[in-house]
């Protein structure tokens, strides 16, 4: 239903939400959800079809030219940073579609239910674990995890935005991962194989080829199918950038549709305002004009 003080868009209910992306896969269409660092991004951005937008502290590193990683660093509060992208770029100019805010679950300073009243009641119609430990590896995982940051901290937050009837539409790099997000209700589960490629600050080296994408991808979905075969799945990131990569992802997995954050966003400003400034920089002065 329409916002009741404005007559139109945000906020949703957790059904709301549902409904529209159920009705995009009943016309037998892509969900597409796209990342929005600044609110000239997310105007067109919902322009083109989007079928929601995720607000990530990292959208700010993203378009102020830093690599999106930078936002898993301890560069600035990345709850403050979302609520504020939110609240005075991109909620006061996206018209319809909802708007998901990225929370730092393990975020050791903010009570999280009390954090996630704040989310809800800035207009936002769900959420998203990010920053995620579920992309952080190795010796610094472990350290995570045994210090009580940990991702089960992140599907706590998922548990408690279900309960607030907020729309969570979560990041999971494994398919154990993908277990825990579902049974604690998540709605939608995106399989994050990476930090995106391409573009000026795109990875090149560290990332994995599409082959196994396409596999860790499909592994996320059957684990998550089991718990409850009526979730959304995603994919996201690594190899996964154009839309011919999505294609090949569409047609060898069941995932319902894709969501990109650099891969719309950035990717569009680097290429348009290159070969825009191209085309304004290839101008001629007429020969013997005077002044």
């Amino acid at each position: 239903m329409p916002n009741k003080w404005t007559g139109k868009g945000n906020p949703y209910t957790r059904e709301e939400v549902r409904h529209r992306l159920q009705k995009t896969l009943a016309q037998k269409k892509a969900i597409i959800g796209a990342g929005a660092g600044t609110g000239i991004s997310a105007k067109f951005i919902e322009k083109g079809g989007a079928d929601f937008l995720i607000i990530y502290n990292s959208g700010r590193f993203r378009m102020s030219g830093h690599g999106s990683t930078a936002g898993l660093m301890a560069y600035g509060d990345a709850n403050a940073v979302a609520m504020e992208i939110g609240e005075f770029e991109v909620l006061p100019v996206v018209e319809e579609i909802p708007v998901f805010c990225g929370v730092h679950g393990s975020d050791p300073r903010r009570r999280m239910w009390h954090f996630l009243h704040q989310v809800k009641n800035m207009g936002f119609s769900g959420v998203n674990n990010f920053p995620t430990h579920a992309i952080v590896d190795g010796s610094f995982r472990d350290i995570l995890e045994e210090t009580g940051m940990g991702f089960h901290k992140e599907v706590e937050m998922v548990r408690l935005a279900s309960e607030m009837d907020l729309f969570s539409c979560v990041y999971v790099a494994t398919p154990e991962e993908a277990v825990q997000m579902a049974e604690v209700g998540a709605d939608a589960i995106i399989a994050h194989v990476g930090t995106t490629v391409g573009g000026s600050i795109g990875v090149v080296g560290a990332t994995v080829n599409m082959d196994f994408a396409i596999k860790r991808t499909q592994e996320i979905i059957d684990a998550g199918k089991k718990v409850n075969e009526n979730t959304i799945f995603l994919a996201h990131g690594g190899p996964i950038n154009t839309p011919d990569d999505v294609k090949i992802i569409l047609e060898n997995t069941t995932a319902h549709g894709f969501v990109g954050a650099s891969s719309l966003e950035r990717m569009a400003v680097e290429s348009s305002l290159t070969e825009l400034t191209k085309k304004f920089k290839s101008l001629e002065l007429e020969i013997g004009l005077t002044r």
